[in-house]
This record gives C-alpha cells, structure tokens and sequence, in this order.
C-alpha cells in the first residue's frame, strides 16, 4: 500500500511554486484577497443569521459548529487560518495541474517548467549568426540560459533537400534554419526526429511517392508555409510560432545567396557544396552582391548586448552573411559586443589544415576582421577523435590576450566524445561567462564609426 502523504520531493515541489521567479504568488494573492473578502461577507451573513435565530432552534447547532464554537475562543481564529490557508494552496496546485497539464510537453514538473521560462525570459539579448551544426550546437546550449535569442541563419546551402526546393520551387535554401529551430524547441528530442526526417531515407513505402525522396520533413513545412504566406520570411515567422521555439529564428534574407570563390591557383568555383570541397580558398564573393539582409535582423542586432559569430563553416556559412552589405553595416555601429567562435575541427576541403591563426586571417583577408571584439576558440585537445576522421582539431595558436582587439580567449568548449563538435553546455557556460563577467569589450557608448 502505497501512502497518500505527499513525500519530500512532492511538498518540495508545493513550495518551489512560491519562490521567486515562477511569477504566480501575486496571483495567489490577488484569489486570496478575493477568498477573504468573501469569507468576511459570509462571516457577516453567519452573524446576522445568528443574532436572529432563536436559541433553541435546530439552524442554532449548524452555525455553532460552523463557528467553531465548540473550540476555545483563542484557538478559533487559528484553526480557521490554517485550514484555510492549506486548502487554499492544495486547491490552487490542483487548479493549476488540470488547466496547465494538456500542455505539457516536457517530462519535468510543471513548476520547474514556468520557472524556468520566467527565468530564461529575463535573460540576455543575444543574436547568433552563421549557421551549419555549429550554430545549431550554440543555440541547443544558449536557450537553457536565455530564451531573448534571434538566430540570424545563412541562406546559401544548394545541396540535399534544400537545394531541389531551391531550384525547383525558388525557395532559399531552409536547411540550416531547420536545424536552428530544432534546436531551440522546447521539446527539443521529439522535434528533432520529426523535423529531421528524410522521406525514404531508410527505403521505406514513402520513397516511392513521386519528388518525395530525400526531403526533410522540416523542409517540406517551412516551404508549405512560405507558400501558404506567400512570403518565404513570413513562412519561417510562420514556423517558430507553431513550433514554440525559445527565441526566433530569421534567415538572413528573403532570397537565396549564390557562393562564389577564388582559388589560390586562379580556378574559379561557384556554389555552396562545391566551395566547401575545395581548399586553397584565397577569396570569396556573393551574388546578388547588394542583397537586402532581413529587417528582423537588423533590429535584433541594433538590440541586441552580445552578438556572437559563428561556430560554423567559414567560407559558405559565416563570411557569405557578413559580406552582405547592409548586415556588415549593421554589425560596425552595434552597440553589443561582437563575439567570433572558432570551429573546434577543421573541414576537409575549405579549412583543411587551418590553425586558429588562419581562420582569423581569412577574416583580415576579406576585410571583416574589424567586427570582431573577441574571440572564444578551444585549447582542449585530448577529445576522442572518430576512427579515420579526416579533420583534425584546431590548434589554439595563438596565446590568450587581455588587451587589443581582438580579444583572445581559450577555454574548453569541445564535446569530450566528438572532437569535431562543440559541447553546447560548455560552449554557452563559457560564452555566458564572458558576458556577465565583463570580460568582452562592450564598445563606446556612442555607436562605432
């Protein structure tokens, strides 16, 4: 038999809907208020009865023992308090369980829940730019500490899924923003798999239907939306909203952005799958060269107090989005500092063999290094590497600096299990770190010129 009183863990549970941050006690007050006001007129009411009923009558008894007049008189006023109060909380839990319980999404109590979004929602305004796994990695560890985040996300992908809606449906590419805001969904395991999944991809029924094969689920629905919008950036609006996303994720523009490099040997290569197989990249560019950059970006930049660049591909999915005009312009003159994350591993092709060195003098090579105020790159080299992995991790050649720009800052940041990714735990503790430990340059007061 198992016992009704509620154990530790539970009565622990009870009080945590009253510590601050749940931002429900003022409610409480306010229904407790009510309940007393009206257990006043139903005091008044019981006296006025009382005063007229004569001794004898039965309704005497009834009001006595409702009184509490069988108690002495100084026990009565406590007696009452406390019996109230109790079911005044346990009826309050049990009201907000049964209202709140079909929503729930997550296997974790309710008050953990809601203090955690009221928490999250006080957090720092920060803006991540790039895309790939890397900013989706960022993004999985920032949303346990803020939920103020706007993912600003590369629209150049012409490969996969993306790429046969790309050409076959003039949709910018939706991959990575997929990613980005399967990342930052509260129910964040369910959503993946769902979002992720490719039609046919393990050869089952669904790989016969026509022009179905090889898409990801996630795709097929930020495009429904587009098109049911009629605005592709309306579509992914659209998406964070039914998804319940903490934060917001924006593609960088409304249109798809076409890649173009130079090679160190002169050869010219146009795309995003193709430049990211190819090394020696000495410059690159992209068409239309004065795309309009989304104007939800530019606002969460202009408010934003740490913008933070990176992780991701170098060449196809962070330089393409500050080579784009009016979102470098917006970047020189913000306010926020600007944080660059260095990839942990290198990418066969582009960045093959890159130390943390090269990566910034790519930056200086296309003239962007100036939107850097700080740079956050990994110095734990002991992670396990995949058997046969062509990459490698990159080195922290540089020493760390306090002074300059920009500001170099080693920390661990590695997932101990995969050398070439990001932990997003230690990744957003060590970005969170620098923020609130005033250890970025913040700027001027004044914009930068």
């Amino acid at each position: 038999m198992t016992s009704a009183t509620p154990g530790p863990g539970r009565r622990a549970a009870l009080w945590r809907w009253l510590q601050p941050g749940v931002g429900i006690k003022r409610w409480l007050l306010v229904v407790f208020v009510g309940l007393v006001l009206l257990a006043l007129a139903g005091a008044l009411i019981i006296r006025l009865i009382y005063r007229d009923v004569p001794a004898d009558a039965p309704l005497t008894a009834v009001l006595e023992l409702v009184s509490l007049q069988f108690l002495p008189f100084e026990l009565r006023p406590v007696a009452l308090v406390t019996l109230g109060l109790l079911l005044f909380l346990y009826g309050s839990w049990r009201l907000l369980r049964v209202l709140l319980e079909p929503y729930q999404v997550r296997d974790e109590p309710l008050v953990e829940l809601l203090y955690g979004k009221h928490w999250r929602a006080r957090g720092p305004r920060i803006v991540a730019i790039g895309g790939g796994t890397g900013l989706s990695a960022l993004l999985r560890g920032l949303k346990e500490h803020t939920s103020n985040i706007t993912a600003i996300v590369s629209v150049a992908d012409d490969g996969g899924s993306s790429g046969k809606l790309r050409a076959a449906r003039g949709l910018p590419p939706m991959g990575d923003i997929r990613n980005c805001i399967a990342a930052l969904a509260d129910a964040e395991p369910q959503m993946q798999r769902l979002l992720q999944h490719r039609f046919g991809a393990n050869g089952g029924p669904e790989a016969s239907l026509d022009g179905l094969q090889g898409h990801a689920f996630g795709n097929l629905l930020i495009a429904a939306l587009a098109e049911a919008d009629g605005d592709f950036e309306a579509g992914v609006r659209q998406a964070n909203q039914v998804l319940a996303v903490r934060g917001r994720v924006v593609p960088a523009a409304g249109r798809a952005l076409t890649l173009h490099a130079e090679l160190e040997d002169g050869t010219t290569v146009e795309g995003q799958s193709l430049i990211s197989r190819s090394s020696g990249i000495s410059r690159l560019w992209i068409s239309p060269a004065d795309v309009a950059p989304n104007g939800e970006a530019l606002e969460a930049i202009a408010a934003a107090e740490l913008i933070v660049i990176g992780p991701g591909s170098l060449y196809t999915s962070l330089l393409p989005l500050l080579l784009m005009p009016r979102l470098r312009a917006a970047l020189e003159v913000a306010r926020a500092p600007r944080l660059y994350v260095c990839n942990v591993a290198t990418q066969v092709g582009e960045t093959e063999a890159y130390a943390l060195s090269d990566h910034l003098a790519a930056l200086e090579r296309h003239g962007v290094m100036g939107l850097i105020d700080a740079v956050l790159a990994n110095d734990n080299m002991g992670a396990r590497q995949p058997a046969n992995y062509p990459a490698a991790p990159v080195r922290p050649d540089l020493s760390p600096s306090g002074r300059g720009r920009p500001r170099i800052v080693l920390s661990d940041v590695v997932d101990d299990e995969l050398a070439h990714h990001h932990d997003p735990a230690k990744l957003a503790a060590a970005i969170i770190d620098l923020l609130e430990g005033r250890r970025l340059s913040s700027g001027t007061a004044e914009p930068r010129r």
